[in-house]
């Protein structure tokens, strides 16, 4: 076991319960992530209290269920796992008739009571504390050996614990492929004879599991397991259309495993959640759109997949709007289906045509498309991840993103100078911005206002002659440094 110390956060809302003549134990994912040497994301107590009692123990307290949690608010500290520690009393459940909640939720001043309803053995170890040490701990279900061994089990049967509660099935593979462990074969028995039952669990529910298995080290491996245990048809059944569907070309995978690869390249590249799902169904409506090209009878068949993207993207959003994803993810992830092809068919793509999509996908989100090409890409199976091709285009969007050198960037313009200057508009206020924007690129200490207004004085002084040519060759000088600008962006990709 890989001890890590308990924050004194912790320990204090369980030594305050003891004070108090209650027992108090720690018990759950915490003590399940904390035995695995892994940061718990949250830290859940259990004791004989009530929750009337546990709340006049501390200074503030939520308690808004009918389940007996109550929150211990901490706002002192900056880790969100330690805001709020929930302290939940003993409890017994009746029977889940909606699959979902127990119908009745009793209290019990025995431990053993709590631990037996608990979905998972590596969920239902308890341990008592000792200052910021272990002090006893409570197994009654094989939970340690199990998380030794790396496995998933149920508490008892598996029938009766995916009953209660149907999300329970679908938690059982996400936390298999979190943890990297194994489901015990009655449980995931258990898991495929019971897939129907999802279909009484909310949608929000479903998505929200759903996403943390997106979210996890492994997604491939939990996408498939959700394959074969039937389960993913009640969640994206679109997915499986994509299998044996053959692409050829430079795919040597069928859409369903290019799709999976697709998706775990993101997964190691450990990128957010929005460019999972655009890597998972970018190519979610190629089985619809697959047409054939070439001779058959010649051994030349080929397949094309003609406005893919396009309807990908309409797909795409029935999915996640089917699923209930926020509106900001939704917009986000069909931009980058629909968009997904322009890094990728075109043999070369201009200037003209990387400033257009900037603005199809936004600034904000341009990377990020260019990080589900490379998804792509790997997702073919071809393992160079950033060939000349791709080099290029990132070159080119960091010129096009990039504020063209330029006059626009004194801190004086050509209305300003008219004024100042009493002169009208004409070629002269056009050579004086030139003439001050050279000697700022030489020193950008000098662009101030009133160093600038004094120097155009200055200059207006001298021959029209005089003032021509020092105007274009500051123009020359803006020509040199843009281009300069450019050309270190190119060998920065080393790309011509």
């Amino acid at each position: 076991m890989k001890n890590s110390p308990i924050p004194t956060e912790v320990t204090d809302v369980i030594q305050a319960l003891e004070k108090a003549g209650f027992k108090a134990y720690l018990v759950g994912g915490c003590v399940r992530d904390f035995f695995l040497g892994n940061k718990p994301k949250d830290w859940d107590v259990t004791t004989d209290a009530t929750p009337e009692e546990i709340q006049k123990l501390f200074v503030k307290t939520v308690y808004e269920n009918t389940f007996g949690t109550v929150a211990v608010i901490n706002e002192t500290t900056e880790d969100e796992s330690l805001r709020n520690i929930e302290v939940t009393p003993f409890r017994t459940e009746s029977q889940y008739t909606d699959r979902r909640h127990p119908d009745q939720v009793l209290f019990s001043k025995n431990i053993e009571d709590d631990l037996k309803r608990r979905d998972l053995t590596i969920n239902s170890i308890a341990v008592s504390l000792s200052e910021d040490a272990i002090k006893d701990i409570i197994d009654l279900y094989g939970g340690f050996k199990d998380i030794k061994d790396k496995i998933i089990r149920t508490v008892g049967n598996p029938n009766d614990r995916f009953n209660e509660d149907a999300l329970r099935i679908l938690r059982a593979i996400r936390l298999a492929v979190e943890l990297g462990f194994t489901i015990e074969k009655e449980t995931y028995t258990a898991i495929q004879s019971h897939k129907n039952l999802l279909k009484e669990v909310s949608i929000e529910r479903i998505r929200d599991e759903f996403t943390k298995l997106i979210m996890s080290p492994q997604p491939k491996n939990g996408l498939m397991m959700l394959h074969e245990t039937g389960l993913l048809e009640f969640i994206v059944p679109e997915l499986e259309k994509g299998i044996g569907i053959e692409q050829r070309g430079t795919h040597i995978y069928d859409v369903w495993e290019h799709l999976l690869r697709s998706l775990q390249c993101a997964a190691d590249k450990e990128w957010p959640l929005e460019i999972r799902l655009s890597a998972l169904f970018h190519d979610i409506s190629k089985p619809k759109t697959r047409g054939i090209a070439g001779d058959v009878s010649r051994g030349t068949k080929t397949y094309t997949f003609y406005g893919h993207e396009v309807l990908g993207s309409r797909e795409t959003r029935k999915i996640l709007e089917r699923l209930k994803f926020s509106r900001a993810t939704i917009e986000k992830v069909v931009k980058m289906v629909r968009w997904h092809m322009f890094f990728s068919d075109t043999e070369q793509i201009t200037l003209t045509a990387v400033r257009r999509m900037i603005v199809n996908v936004g600034r904000e989100n341009i990377w990020d498309l260019m990080n589900v090409r490379i998804c792509d890409r790997i997702g073919t199976g071809r393992p160079k991840e950033n060939p000349y091709r791709l080099r290029k285009y990132k070159a080119m969007i960091e010129e096009a993103l990039r504020d063209p050198i330029s006059v626009a960037m004194l801190k004086i313009d050509g209305k300003q100078l008219m004024d100042y200057c009493k002169i009208p508009a004409g070629p002269k206020i056009g050579y004086i911005l030139h003439a001050l924007f050279d000697e700022v690129l030489e020193d950008p200490k000098l662009n101030t206002e009133e160093y600038l207004q004094k120097r155009a004085l200055e200059l207006l002084s001298l021959s029209d002659e005089e003032l021509k040519k020092k105007g274009e060759e500051g123009k020359e000088r803006k020509e040199e440094e843009d281009q300069k600008d450019i050309e270190d962006i190119r060998k920065k990709h080393f790309v011509s």
